[in-house]
């Protein structure tokens, strides 16, 4: 193999490999300033009775409570809002840990115009801190008046939820990235 042929071989696999993306930090919640931008509601909001609260401590956003489905509710939620992921990204990494159980992320995006309109991701919040990367591809509209995929350059908010079943909740976010 001539040094010209090598050369052209490394070229083309160069050109062939995606660069990786730089992460773009959405939230670090190490910097207490960032409290500000986090929203705490439950479905009190259309007559539920779940009952909670988010605190920003030890550099996590604290998400606790009760979530009742008596009364056509079912949910508490933190959401940041505004958000402007970068718009090439394809995925969301959250620093995540809980107690075992089953959470959402939310998105709502420039599409999301009535208030019961998301898009979710479930995950696993287990007892120590874990990085846990969510495709948008993986996350679920909800209802069929939407996009089948959320895009990044509409992302709006995202918000952690507890959501969907009668249960007490406990689960921690330091951290979200997309790229």
């Amino acid at each position: 193999m001539t040094r010209n042929t090598f050369l052209g071989h490394v070229l083309a696999l160069c050109l062939a490999t995606p660069l990786a993306a730089n992460p773009m930090l959405i939230a670090d919640l190490s910097d207490p300033a960032q409290a500000g931008q986090w929203r705490f509601f439950t479905d009190q909001v259309m007559g539920g009775v779940s009952q909670g609260r988010a605190d920003i401590s030890d550099g996590a956003l604290r998400l606790t409570g009760e979530v009742s489905t008596a009364n056509n509710g079912g949910f508490i939620q933190a959401r940041m809002s505004p958000v402007s992921p970068p718009p090439e990204a394809s995925q969301i990494t959250l620093r995540v840990k809980g107690d075992g159980q089953t959470y959402y992320i939310h998105l709502r995006t420039s599409g999301t115009r009535l208030p019961w309109q998301y898009y979710q991701a479930a995950f696993t919040a287990g007892p120590d801190w874990q990085d846990i990367t969510l495709p948008l591809s993986t996350f679920s509209p909800s209802g069929s008046l939407l996009r089948k995929t959320p895009r990044a350059k509409d992302i709006r908010s995202i918000a952690l939820v507890a959501y969907g079943r009668d249960h007490k909740a406990e689960v921690s976010l330091s951290r979200l990235t997309a790229e």
